[in-house]
């Protein structure tokens, strides 16, 4: 089984994560996509502890999260808040603030929105990202290259 596909629209994401449950179904379908594995015995056997979001081998009785080694850790913040603030800060352009992340999820504390925030971001950097080289564009901008004589970047291509 492959892991699940991710919504195209606004109205394909607020359909597929409109519970709590369909939250924790999709994450537990993207951390084990052929079906559960136990990390303490590689037993295939568990039942859901939906409202810890744990999973319990039926065969050593540990217990999994789902949302272990993610961002989500250890949240007191519901699922469906998290995948609206990672769809927000993932389409939002140019980007968005703690304060818009909290009036659009209207969440009561700044703080709250701020910590996700931060998260999210740290989580969108790639590990083996290196320094830019040679040429770059950025929003049809060019920064570093030759020069020679060159009059602005409409004359870049000639």
């Amino acid at each position: 089984m492959a892991r699940p596909g991710f919504p195209r629209t606004i109205m394909e994401f607020q359909d597929r994560f409109a519970t709590e449950e369909s939250c924790l179904a999709y994450l537990a379908a993207s951390r084990w996509p052929e079906g559960f594995v136990c990390p303490g015995c590689g037993g295939a056997e568990a039942w859901v502890l939906a409202r810890r979001h744990l999973w319990e081998c039926a065969g050593c009785h540990q217990q999994t999260s789902v949302t272990a080694g993610t961002v989500m850790h250890a949240t007191r913040t519901p699922l469906r808040t998290w995948f609206w603030a990672a769809y927000l800060v993932a389409t939002h352009h140019p980007g968005i603030s703690a304060k818009q992340l909290q009036r659009q999820l209207g969440l009561s504390r700044y703080e709250t929105s701020w910590l996700i925030l931060q998260k999210l971001r740290r989580a969108m950097i790639a590990p083996e990202r290196g320094l830019l080289r040679q040429e770059v564009e950025i929003d049809e901008f060019f920064l570093g290259g030759l020069e020679g004589g060159l009059r602005g970047g409409r004359q870049r291509g000639k």
